[in-house]
């Protein structure tokens, strides 16, 4: 199998390097040397199976929980010991899995809450309105009365006013209807266009093809393959190998 990391987009240097990284859950171990790169501009796809450690692996980089060995380099920084709200302050995003905005504040608020200044580009709230167009309606509605692709567009945009240079997504597109997935697939797109590094973890594997550059396949804790995202698409035998996709 290629293990062998291809080379990063031209002119995109590493946002973010993961290398070698153990990660434990007490005496348990989910991570076993796991290494991958995010170029500026890049999105990069991390797949698998249930249980494989896709989501522990972002987790790891967040400082939630912390490799025991390796070293995991954001920005040309070294982060691997650093506090979760130090490698957010520095420009990391993150959108989990169930969103977790604010159910009691409006939408305003959720927003208005997420503004902070980095060294990368700061995102304007009419920027977030060309993403996602409905959000403009939403603003004066508490978050508990959204549905979830509302709440996954709030929670995207959320991470656009905190100016990040490195985007962290967790299934991004679970449980959401197919335009809204769109609405999702072109933020992503845009991110990329402006030179943000994304790392995307999703169980859908056909979004992931369409939107990233690279893949990176773990198998029970450990980096099974990466290799082109267009590698995949066009292998339908190595694709069902790897993903049983």
């Amino acid at each position: 199998m290629n293990t062998l990391s291809p080379a990063l987009p031209q002119g995109g240097g590493r946002i973010l390097e993961v290398s070698n990284i153990d990660t434990y859950y007490g005496e348990t171990q989910a991570l076993f040397g796991v290494s991958l790169e995010v170029a500026s501009g890049e999105v990069v796809a991390l797949l698998g199976a249930n249980g494989a450690g896709k989501t522990t692996t972002l987790r790891s980089i967040l400082g939630l929980t912390r490799p025991r060995r390796g070293s995991i380099r954001f920005d040309g920084r070294d982060v691997t010991r650093s506090h979760t709200h130090e490698i957010a302050r520095s420009g990391v995003g993150w959108v989990p899995d169930d969103r977790r905005v604010f159910p009691t504040l409006t939408v305003r608020r959720n927003l208005d809450l997420a503004v902070k200044r980095t060294r990368f580009r700061a995102w304007t709230l009419k920027e977030c309105f060309e993403v996602f167009s409905a959000m403009e309606y939403l603003m004066d509605r508490e978050c508990e009365n959204l549905s979830g692709g509302e709440m996954q567009m709030v929670a995207i945009s959320r991470v656009l006013l905190g100016s990040p240079g490195l985007v962290l997504l967790d299934e991004p597109s679970q449980g959401l209807a197919p335009r809204i997935v769109q609405d999702v697939v072109r933020a992503v797109r845009r991110l990329r266009d402006e030179g943000v590094g994304i790392l995307v973890v999703e169980q859908n594997v056909e979004t992931a093809l369409d939107v990233a550059d690279r893949v990176c396949v773990l198998d029970r804790g450990t980096l099974a393959w990466t290799g082109p995202a267009q590698e995949l698409r066009d292998d339908r035998a190595l694709r069902r190998q790897l993903l049983a996709a």
